[in-house]
Protein backbone atom coordinates (compact mmCIF):
# COMPACT_ATOMS: atom_id res chain seq x y z
CA UNK A 1 0.00 0.00 0.00
CA UNK A 2 1.45 3.26 -0.89
CA UNK A 3 1.12 6.52 1.30
CA UNK A 4 2.32 9.77 2.10
CA UNK A 5 1.84 10.90 5.80
CA UNK A 6 1.49 14.43 6.79
CA UNK A 7 1.91 15.16 10.66
CA UNK A 8 2.66 18.95 12.21
CA UNK A 9 4.89 20.21 14.97
CA UNK A 10 1.68 21.72 16.55
CA UNK A 11 -1.97 22.09 15.92
CA UNK A 12 -2.92 24.14 12.80
CA UNK A 13 0.74 24.04 11.45
CA UNK A 14 -0.94 23.46 8.25
CA UNK A 15 -1.25 19.81 7.88
CA UNK A 16 -4.70 19.88 6.36
CA UNK A 17 -4.25 22.69 4.00
CA UNK A 18 -0.85 20.50 2.45
CA UNK A 19 -2.50 17.14 2.44
CA UNK A 20 -5.27 19.23 0.40
CA UNK A 21 -2.67 19.94 -1.94
CA UNK A 22 -0.68 17.48 -2.32
CA UNK A 23 -3.96 15.46 -3.54
CA UNK A 24 -4.51 18.02 -6.36
CA UNK A 25 -1.08 17.69 -7.29
CA UNK A 26 -0.60 14.16 -7.16
CA UNK A 27 -3.47 13.66 -8.92
CA UNK A 28 -2.27 15.80 -11.58
CA UNK A 29 0.50 13.79 -11.89
CA UNK A 30 -2.19 10.78 -12.82
CA UNK A 31 -1.91 8.70 -9.41
CA UNK A 32 -5.12 7.65 -8.44
CA UNK A 33 -5.23 9.71 -4.89
CA UNK A 34 -7.44 9.34 -1.89
CA UNK A 35 -7.13 11.17 1.12
CA UNK A 36 -7.31 9.54 4.92
CA UNK A 37 -7.43 10.71 8.38
CA UNK A 38 -7.93 8.07 10.45
CA UNK A 39 -9.28 10.33 13.74
CA UNK A 40 -10.41 13.58 13.53
CA UNK A 41 -11.77 15.73 16.09
CA UNK A 42 -14.16 18.69 14.63
CA UNK A 43 -17.55 19.97 14.43
CA UNK A 44 -17.40 20.68 10.75
CA UNK A 45 -18.88 17.63 9.28
CA UNK A 46 -20.09 16.13 5.56
CA UNK A 47 -22.74 14.04 4.65
CA UNK A 48 -21.82 11.50 2.39
CA UNK A 49 -23.81 9.82 -0.75
CA UNK A 50 -23.95 6.67 1.90
CA UNK A 51 -25.51 8.94 4.38
CA UNK A 52 -21.93 8.88 6.62
CA UNK A 53 -20.71 11.43 8.57
CA UNK A 54 -17.22 12.45 8.20
CA UNK A 55 -14.60 15.48 8.72
CA UNK A 56 -15.36 18.15 6.25
CA UNK A 57 -11.92 18.49 5.74
CA UNK A 58 -11.72 14.95 4.10
CA UNK A 59 -14.49 15.67 1.98
CA UNK A 60 -12.66 19.01 0.78
CA UNK A 61 -9.66 16.75 0.41
CA UNK A 62 -11.27 14.43 -1.41
CA UNK A 63 -12.55 17.16 -4.18
CA UNK A 64 -9.47 18.06 -4.64
CA UNK A 65 -8.14 14.25 -5.16
CA UNK A 66 -11.33 14.61 -7.71
CA UNK A 67 -13.26 11.85 -6.25
CA UNK A 68 -16.35 11.54 -4.15
CA UNK A 69 -16.38 11.85 -0.53
CA UNK A 70 -16.40 8.67 1.38
CA UNK A 71 -16.45 7.23 4.94
CA UNK A 72 -13.11 5.11 4.25
CA UNK A 73 -11.82 8.11 4.22
CA UNK A 74 -12.57 9.47 7.69
CA UNK A 75 -13.14 6.15 9.97
CA UNK A 76 -13.59 7.90 13.70
CA UNK A 77 -14.47 11.49 13.90
CA UNK A 78 -15.55 12.83 17.52
CA UNK A 79 -17.34 15.87 18.20
CA UNK A 80 -16.70 17.71 21.03
CA UNK A 81 -19.89 18.79 23.25
CA UNK A 82 -18.42 20.95 25.88
CA UNK A 83 -18.89 18.91 28.70
CA UNK A 84 -15.48 17.13 28.59
CA UNK A 85 -17.50 14.90 26.19
CA UNK A 86 -17.27 13.81 22.45
CA UNK A 87 -19.95 12.32 20.02
CA UNK A 88 -18.03 9.17 18.66
CA UNK A 89 -18.72 8.68 14.95
CA UNK A 90 -17.53 5.19 14.01
CA UNK A 91 -17.54 4.95 10.42
CA UNK A 92 -19.94 7.08 9.71
CA UNK A 93 -22.30 6.87 12.14
CA UNK A 94 -22.86 7.89 15.90
CA UNK A 95 -21.57 5.01 18.30
CA UNK A 96 -22.07 6.68 21.59
CA UNK A 97 -21.08 9.80 24.24
CA UNK A 98 -17.68 9.20 25.46
CA UNK A 99 -15.19 11.42 27.89
CA UNK A 100 -11.60 10.87 27.09
CA UNK A 101 -10.78 7.73 29.48
CA UNK A 102 -13.97 6.01 28.26
CA UNK A 103 -12.86 6.47 25.05
CA UNK A 104 -9.37 4.75 25.16
CA UNK A 105 -11.09 1.95 27.25
CA UNK A 106 -14.37 1.72 24.79
CA UNK A 107 -13.08 2.41 21.21
CA UNK A 108 -9.65 1.86 21.01
CA UNK A 109 -9.33 -1.71 19.58
CA UNK A 110 -12.64 -0.72 17.85
CA UNK A 111 -11.03 2.74 16.39
CA UNK A 112 -7.78 0.78 15.37
CA UNK A 113 -10.39 -1.95 13.89
CA UNK A 114 -12.04 0.65 11.57
CA UNK A 115 -9.00 2.03 10.70
CA UNK A 116 -7.36 -1.08 9.14
CA UNK A 117 -10.55 -2.12 7.38
CA UNK A 118 -11.14 1.59 5.95
CA UNK A 119 -7.25 1.22 4.32
CA UNK A 120 -7.69 -1.83 2.97
CA UNK A 121 -10.97 -0.72 1.26
CA UNK A 122 -8.98 2.56 -0.24
CA UNK A 123 -5.61 0.04 -0.91
CA UNK A 124 -8.08 -1.63 -3.58
CA UNK A 125 -9.12 1.33 -5.63
CA UNK A 126 -6.63 3.91 -5.02
CA UNK A 127 -3.03 3.96 -6.17
CA UNK A 128 -2.20 6.26 -3.16
CA UNK A 129 -3.52 7.16 0.28
CA UNK A 130 -2.56 10.48 1.46
CA UNK A 131 -2.94 10.80 5.23
CA UNK A 132 -2.96 13.85 7.41
CA UNK A 133 -2.04 13.51 11.36
CA UNK A 134 -4.23 15.12 13.91
CA UNK A 135 -2.15 17.87 16.56
CA UNK A 136 1.58 16.82 17.48
CA UNK A 137 2.59 13.19 17.31
CA UNK A 138 5.22 13.83 20.24
CA UNK A 139 2.53 14.32 22.94
CA UNK A 140 4.03 11.64 25.24
CA UNK A 141 0.94 11.84 27.38
CA UNK A 142 -1.12 10.42 24.37
CA UNK A 143 1.56 8.59 22.36
CA UNK A 144 -0.11 5.20 24.03
CA UNK A 145 -3.30 5.62 22.46
CA UNK A 146 -2.81 7.87 19.44
CA UNK A 147 -4.86 6.40 16.45
CA UNK A 148 -4.01 8.84 13.92
CA UNK A 149 -0.51 9.75 13.38
CA UNK A 150 2.89 7.26 13.63
CA UNK A 151 0.81 4.54 14.64
CA UNK A 152 -0.92 4.59 10.99
CA UNK A 153 2.77 6.05 9.18
CA UNK A 154 4.31 2.71 10.76
CA UNK A 155 1.26 0.29 9.80
CA UNK A 156 1.64 1.80 6.23
CA UNK A 157 5.25 2.29 6.36
CA UNK A 158 4.69 5.75 5.20
CA UNK A 159 7.19 8.40 3.96
CA UNK A 160 6.27 10.89 6.43
CA UNK A 161 6.23 15.05 6.51
CA UNK A 162 6.65 17.35 8.75
CA UNK A 163 5.19 20.69 9.07
CA UNK A 164 5.93 23.29 11.22
CA UNK A 165 4.37 26.85 11.35
CA UNK A 166 6.96 29.33 11.58
CA UNK A 167 4.89 32.25 11.54
CA UNK A 168 3.88 31.73 15.49
CA UNK A 169 8.15 31.16 16.43
CA UNK A 170 10.20 28.47 18.12
CA UNK A 171 9.76 26.78 14.51
CA UNK A 172 13.35 25.29 14.73
CA UNK A 173 12.85 23.83 17.95
CA UNK A 174 9.43 22.72 17.38
CA UNK A 175 11.09 20.56 14.77
CA UNK A 176 13.86 19.36 17.24
CA UNK A 177 11.74 18.73 19.76
CA UNK A 178 9.37 16.79 18.00
CA UNK A 179 11.95 14.41 16.17
CA UNK A 180 13.61 14.22 19.37
CA UNK A 181 10.06 12.94 21.37
CA UNK A 182 9.20 10.54 18.32
CA UNK A 183 10.88 6.61 18.55
CA UNK A 184 13.07 5.73 16.41
CA UNK A 185 11.61 3.94 14.14
CA UNK A 186 9.32 6.68 14.09
CA UNK A 187 11.77 9.26 12.97
CA UNK A 188 12.80 7.30 10.47
CA UNK A 189 10.21 7.43 7.99
CA UNK A 190 10.17 11.35 8.36
CA UNK A 191 11.91 11.94 5.03
CA UNK A 192 10.63 15.95 4.89
CA UNK A 193 10.60 19.00 6.55
CA UNK A 194 7.74 21.92 5.11
CA UNK A 195 7.88 25.32 6.99
CA UNK A 196 4.91 27.12 6.50
CA UNK A 197 3.54 30.45 6.36
CA UNK A 198 6.54 32.08 6.30
CA UNK A 199 6.48 36.11 5.83
CA UNK A 200 9.75 37.47 4.48
CA UNK A 201 12.75 36.84 2.19
CA UNK A 202 13.83 33.42 1.63
CA UNK A 203 17.33 33.93 1.27
CA UNK A 204 17.41 35.46 5.21
CA UNK A 205 15.82 31.92 6.46
CA UNK A 206 18.59 29.92 4.19
CA UNK A 207 21.27 30.02 6.98
CA UNK A 208 18.52 27.99 9.37
CA UNK A 209 17.37 25.71 7.00
CA UNK A 210 21.19 24.76 6.53
CA UNK A 211 21.32 24.37 9.88
CA UNK A 212 18.62 22.59 10.43
CA UNK A 213 18.94 20.07 7.14
CA UNK A 214 22.59 19.46 9.06
CA UNK A 215 21.09 18.83 12.44
CA UNK A 216 18.51 16.06 11.41
CA UNK A 217 19.71 14.71 8.75
CA UNK A 218 16.63 15.30 6.73
CA UNK A 219 15.74 17.77 3.96
CA UNK A 220 13.71 21.28 4.28
CA UNK A 221 11.43 20.16 1.24
CA UNK A 222 9.56 23.20 1.27
CA UNK A 223 9.08 26.68 2.24
CA UNK A 224 5.47 27.66 1.82
CA UNK A 225 4.74 31.42 2.08
CA UNK A 226 1.89 33.11 4.05
CA UNK A 227 -0.78 33.53 1.81
CA UNK A 228 -4.44 35.06 2.61
CA UNK A 229 -6.95 32.82 1.01
CA UNK A 230 -9.55 31.43 2.75
CA UNK A 231 -8.82 28.39 3.24
CA UNK A 232 -12.04 25.97 4.59
CA UNK A 233 -11.52 24.80 8.48
CA UNK A 234 -11.73 21.80 10.78
CA UNK A 235 -12.25 23.87 14.20
CA UNK A 236 -13.88 27.32 15.29
CA UNK A 237 -10.28 28.23 16.45
CA UNK A 238 -9.35 29.04 12.92
CA UNK A 239 -12.22 31.66 12.87
CA UNK A 240 -10.21 33.84 15.00
CA UNK A 241 -7.53 33.80 12.74
CA UNK A 242 -9.34 35.01 9.96
CA UNK A 243 -8.44 38.40 8.55
CA UNK A 244 -11.39 41.43 9.27
CA UNK A 245 -12.56 42.39 6.11
CA UNK A 246 -11.26 46.44 5.54
CA UNK A 247 -13.15 46.84 2.23
CA UNK A 248 -16.84 48.90 1.51
CA UNK A 249 -18.89 45.79 0.73
CA UNK A 250 -22.28 46.88 0.32
CA UNK A 251 -24.17 43.80 2.03
CA UNK A 252 -22.79 42.84 6.04
CA UNK A 253 -23.76 39.59 7.00
CA UNK A 254 -23.21 38.79 11.04
CA UNK A 255 -22.81 35.12 12.13
CA UNK A 256 -22.74 34.43 15.52
CA UNK A 257 -19.77 32.45 16.82
CA UNK A 258 -21.57 29.94 19.31
CA UNK A 259 -19.49 28.29 21.76
CA UNK A 260 -20.15 25.35 19.98
CA UNK A 261 -20.80 26.48 16.78
CA UNK A 262 -20.35 23.83 13.67
CA UNK A 263 -20.74 23.71 10.05
CA UNK A 264 -19.60 27.42 9.72
CA UNK A 265 -18.18 25.95 6.06
CA UNK A 266 -21.79 26.51 5.28
CA UNK A 267 -21.09 30.46 5.04
CA UNK A 268 -17.24 30.35 2.48
CA UNK A 269 -19.47 30.52 -0.40
CA UNK A 270 -20.82 33.87 0.90
CA UNK A 271 -17.41 35.12 1.96
CA UNK A 272 -16.67 34.22 -1.81
CA UNK A 273 -19.36 37.02 -2.59
CA UNK A 274 -17.56 39.78 -3.63
CA UNK A 275 -20.14 42.31 -2.09
CA UNK A 276 -20.75 40.92 0.69
CA UNK A 277 -18.72 41.12 4.65
CA UNK A 278 -19.23 38.08 6.66
CA UNK A 279 -18.41 39.33 10.12
CA UNK A 280 -18.19 36.81 13.30
CA UNK A 281 -19.46 37.90 16.19
CA UNK A 282 -19.55 36.61 19.72
CA UNK A 283 -22.09 36.16 22.38
CA UNK A 284 -20.79 39.13 24.66
CA UNK A 285 -19.99 41.23 21.30
CA UNK A 286 -22.33 44.57 20.50
CA UNK A 287 -25.06 42.88 17.71
CA UNK A 288 -25.50 46.21 15.95
CA UNK A 289 -27.97 46.35 12.67
CA UNK A 290 -25.96 44.35 10.03
CA UNK A 291 -28.23 43.50 6.77
CA UNK A 292 -28.92 39.84 8.30
CA UNK A 293 -27.89 37.71 10.88
CA UNK A 294 -27.47 33.94 10.78
CA UNK A 295 -27.55 31.47 13.51
CA UNK A 296 -25.14 28.75 12.69
CA UNK A 297 -25.30 25.24 13.64
CA UNK A 298 -24.47 23.97 17.04
CA UNK A 299 -23.27 20.40 18.47
CA UNK A 300 -25.28 21.40 21.64
CA UNK A 301 -27.91 23.36 20.52
CA UNK A 302 -29.98 23.70 23.84
CA UNK A 303 -26.31 24.64 25.68
CA UNK A 304 -25.83 27.68 22.95
CA UNK A 305 -29.37 28.90 23.28
CA UNK A 306 -28.93 29.33 27.28
CA UNK A 307 -25.15 30.97 26.63
CA UNK A 308 -27.21 33.42 24.21
CA UNK A 309 -29.70 33.90 26.96
CA UNK A 310 -27.27 34.65 29.78
CA UNK A 311 -25.40 37.25 27.66
CA UNK A 312 -27.89 38.82 26.63
CA UNK A 313 -27.35 37.98 22.73
CA UNK A 314 -30.98 36.37 22.61
CA UNK A 315 -32.20 39.73 23.36
CA UNK A 316 -30.73 41.68 21.10
CA UNK A 317 -31.86 38.93 18.38
CA UNK A 318 -35.10 39.34 19.35
CA UNK A 319 -35.31 42.88 19.11
CA UNK A 320 -33.25 43.04 15.91
CA UNK A 321 -36.06 40.92 14.74
CA UNK A 322 -38.85 43.26 15.99
CA UNK A 323 -37.05 45.82 14.09
CA UNK A 324 -37.41 44.29 11.06
CA UNK A 325 -33.91 42.87 10.53
CA UNK A 326 -33.36 39.70 8.62
CA UNK A 327 -32.65 36.72 10.32
CA UNK A 328 -31.91 33.37 8.67
CA UNK A 329 -31.31 30.23 11.31
CA UNK A 330 -29.21 26.68 10.03
CA UNK A 331 -30.21 23.42 11.87
CA UNK A 332 -29.18 23.89 15.40
CA UNK A 333 -29.92 27.35 14.38
CA UNK A 334 -33.31 26.80 13.16
CA UNK A 335 -33.81 24.76 16.12
CA UNK A 336 -33.00 27.87 19.03
CA UNK A 337 -35.58 30.24 16.62
CA UNK A 338 -38.62 28.01 17.38
CA UNK A 339 -40.50 28.75 20.77
CA UNK A 340 -39.95 25.15 22.47
CA UNK A 341 -36.73 22.74 22.67
CA UNK A 342 -36.82 19.80 24.08
CA UNK A 343 -34.44 17.44 25.27
CA UNK A 344 -36.39 14.16 27.34
CA UNK A 345 -33.69 11.96 27.18
CA UNK A 346 -31.08 14.05 27.73
CA UNK A 347 -29.33 13.79 24.67
CA UNK A 348 -27.19 16.53 24.69
CA UNK A 349 -27.02 17.10 28.14
CA UNK A 350 -29.33 17.56 31.37
CA UNK A 351 -32.63 16.60 30.33
CA UNK A 352 -35.50 19.40 29.81
CA UNK A 353 -37.26 21.75 28.42
CA UNK A 354 -36.58 25.19 27.53
CA UNK A 355 -38.04 28.08 26.00
CA UNK A 356 -36.77 29.02 22.33
CA UNK A 357 -36.40 32.70 20.68
CA UNK A 358 -39.68 32.55 19.80
CA UNK A 359 -39.29 33.92 16.16
CA UNK A 360 -40.99 30.70 15.03
CA UNK A 361 -43.75 28.33 16.03
CA UNK A 362 -41.51 25.51 16.19
CA UNK A 363 -41.23 23.00 18.88
CA UNK A 364 -38.48 20.44 18.91
CA UNK A 365 -37.28 17.51 20.10
CA UNK A 366 -33.98 16.53 20.38
CA UNK A 367 -33.85 12.48 19.98
CA UNK A 368 -30.69 9.89 19.88
CA UNK A 369 -31.52 8.99 16.38
CA UNK A 370 -29.60 11.25 14.68
CA UNK A 371 -30.49 12.51 10.32
CA UNK A 372 -27.32 12.43 7.85
CA UNK A 373 -28.31 12.18 4.49
CA UNK A 374 -27.92 14.43 1.34
CA UNK A 375 -30.80 16.48 -0.21
CA UNK A 376 -32.13 17.89 -3.40
CA UNK A 377 -34.93 19.65 -3.60
CA UNK A 378 -37.04 22.93 -4.92
CA UNK A 379 -37.36 26.21 -3.59
CA UNK A 380 -40.59 28.22 -2.60
CA UNK A 381 -38.56 31.01 -1.33
CA UNK A 382 -37.04 33.74 -2.35
CA UNK A 383 -37.57 32.58 -6.03
CA UNK A 384 -39.81 29.62 -7.15
CA UNK A 385 -38.49 26.56 -8.71
CA UNK A 386 -34.88 26.49 -7.81
CA UNK A 387 -33.48 23.32 -7.77
CA UNK A 388 -31.44 23.12 -4.42
CA UNK A 389 -29.18 20.98 -2.72
CA UNK A 390 -27.60 20.06 0.16
CA UNK A 391 -27.68 17.71 3.47
CA UNK A 392 -29.54 17.06 6.55
CA UNK A 393 -27.38 16.30 9.66
CA UNK A 394 -29.08 17.18 13.28
CA UNK A 395 -30.60 15.13 16.13
CA UNK A 396 -33.73 16.97 16.31
CA UNK A 397 -37.20 16.51 14.97
CA UNK A 398 -38.96 19.68 14.80
CA UNK A 399 -42.68 20.80 14.34
CA UNK A 400 -43.75 24.16 12.93
CA UNK A 401 -47.17 25.15 13.85
CA UNK A 402 -48.71 27.59 10.16
CA UNK A 403 -50.69 29.75 12.49
CA UNK A 404 -52.84 32.23 10.93
CA UNK A 405 -52.65 35.83 10.43
CA UNK A 406 -55.12 37.25 13.36
CA UNK A 407 -56.17 39.79 10.89
CA UNK A 408 -56.23 38.31 7.61
CA UNK A 409 -56.70 34.61 8.57
CA UNK A 410 -53.63 33.73 6.02
CA UNK A 411 -50.58 31.84 7.61
CA UNK A 412 -47.86 33.70 8.88
CA UNK A 413 -45.48 31.29 7.57
CA UNK A 414 -44.73 29.26 4.22
CA UNK A 415 -42.63 26.40 3.96
CA UNK A 416 -38.68 27.18 2.24
CA UNK A 417 -39.22 23.86 0.05
CA UNK A 418 -41.04 21.40 -1.20
CA UNK A 419 -40.31 19.63 1.55
CA UNK A 420 -42.14 21.35 4.26
CA UNK A 421 -39.96 19.26 7.34
CA UNK A 422 -36.89 21.26 5.47
CA UNK A 423 -37.44 25.13 6.53
CA UNK A 424 -39.53 27.38 6.69
CA UNK A 425 -39.80 32.03 5.84
CA UNK A 426 -42.43 33.91 7.25
CA UNK A 427 -44.87 36.45 4.67
CA UNK A 428 -41.97 39.71 4.84
CA UNK A 429 -39.17 37.29 4.04
CA UNK A 430 -37.08 38.41 6.71
CA UNK A 431 -37.28 34.99 9.47
CA UNK A 432 -35.92 32.34 7.76
CA UNK A 433 -34.91 28.91 8.94
CA UNK A 434 -33.54 25.55 7.18
CA UNK A 435 -32.25 21.88 8.49
CA UNK A 436 -30.29 22.11 5.36
CA UNK A 437 -26.32 22.54 5.53
CA UNK A 438 -24.85 23.85 2.06
CA UNK A 439 -27.57 25.90 1.16
CA UNK A 440 -25.45 28.57 0.44
CA UNK A 441 -23.36 26.51 -2.08
CA UNK A 442 -26.57 27.07 -4.78
CA UNK A 443 -25.49 30.14 -6.63
CA UNK A 444 -29.18 30.88 -7.60
CA UNK A 445 -30.83 30.66 -4.35
CA UNK A 446 -27.78 32.90 -2.85
CA UNK A 447 -27.96 35.48 -4.85
CA UNK A 448 -31.48 35.57 -5.30
CA UNK A 449 -31.41 35.85 -1.39
CA UNK A 450 -28.74 38.16 -1.15
CA UNK A 451 -30.52 40.29 -3.54
CA UNK A 452 -33.62 40.83 -1.06
CA UNK A 453 -30.90 42.46 1.26
CA UNK A 454 -29.89 44.61 -2.09
CA UNK A 455 -33.21 45.66 -2.66
CA UNK A 456 -33.65 46.93 1.28
CA UNK A 457 -30.87 48.80 0.69
CA UNK A 458 -31.99 50.81 -2.86
CA UNK A 459 -28.97 48.84 -4.45
CA UNK A 460 -28.96 46.69 -7.86
CA UNK A 461 -29.51 43.51 -7.88
CA UNK A 462 -27.14 40.54 -8.79
CA UNK A 463 -27.55 38.19 -11.09
CA UNK A 464 -29.02 35.13 -10.40
CA UNK A 465 -27.48 32.97 -13.43
CA UNK A 466 -24.34 31.93 -11.83
CA UNK A 467 -22.54 28.36 -11.39
CA UNK A 468 -23.07 26.98 -8.12
CA UNK A 469 -19.79 27.11 -5.58
CA UNK A 470 -17.99 24.25 -6.29
CA UNK A 471 -17.49 26.03 -9.61
CA UNK A 472 -15.37 28.33 -7.09
CA UNK A 473 -13.97 25.47 -5.08
CA UNK A 474 -12.34 24.04 -7.41
CA UNK A 475 -10.63 27.01 -8.59
CA UNK A 476 -9.65 27.89 -4.65
CA UNK A 477 -8.24 24.05 -4.92
CA UNK A 478 -6.56 24.65 -7.96
CA UNK A 479 -4.54 28.10 -6.04
CA UNK A 480 -4.21 26.14 -3.59
CA UNK A 481 -2.33 23.74 -5.26
CA UNK A 482 -0.34 25.60 -7.28
CA UNK A 483 0.70 28.64 -4.85
CA UNK A 484 2.09 25.74 -3.14
CA UNK A 485 3.29 23.18 -5.26
CA UNK A 486 6.28 25.75 -6.77
CA UNK A 487 7.58 25.97 -2.97
CA UNK A 488 7.65 22.11 -2.79
CA UNK A 489 10.03 19.41 -3.99
CA UNK A 490 8.00 16.06 -3.71
CA UNK A 491 11.31 14.40 -4.81
CA UNK A 492 12.67 12.67 -1.45
CA UNK A 493 9.42 11.64 -0.88
CA UNK A 494 8.20 9.91 -4.01
CA UNK A 495 11.82 8.33 -3.90
CA UNK A 496 10.68 5.99 -1.11
CA UNK A 497 8.32 4.20 -3.35
CA UNK A 498 11.34 3.29 -5.42
CA UNK A 499 13.31 1.96 -3.05
CA UNK A 500 10.61 0.25 -1.23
Amino acid sequence: MKAIMVVGTTSHAGKSLVTTALCRLLSRRGWRVTPFKGQNMALNAYVTASGGEIGHAQAVQAWAAGIAPRVEMNPILLKPQGDMTSQVILKGKAAGKVGAAEYYEQFFDLGWQAIEESLQRLNEEFDLVVCEGAGSPAEINLKHRDLTNMRVAKYLNAPTILVVDIDRGGAFAHVIGTLELLDPDERALVKGIVINKFRGQRSLLQSGIDWLQERTGIPVIGVIPWFDQVFPAEDSLSLLDRPSSTSTNEITIAVLRLPRISNFTDFDPLESEPTVTVKYIGLRDTLGYPDAVILPGSKTTIADLIAMQRTGMAEAIQNYAAAGGTILGICGGYQMMGRVLADPEGVEGQEGRYKGLGLFPLKTVITGQKVARQRLVTSNSPQIGLPVAGYELHQGRSHLAMDPDPDTGKPLFHPLFDDANLGAVDTTQSIWGTYLHGIFDNGPWRRAWLNRLRQQRGLKSLPTGISNYREQREAMLDSVAESIGKHLDLTPILAHFDQS
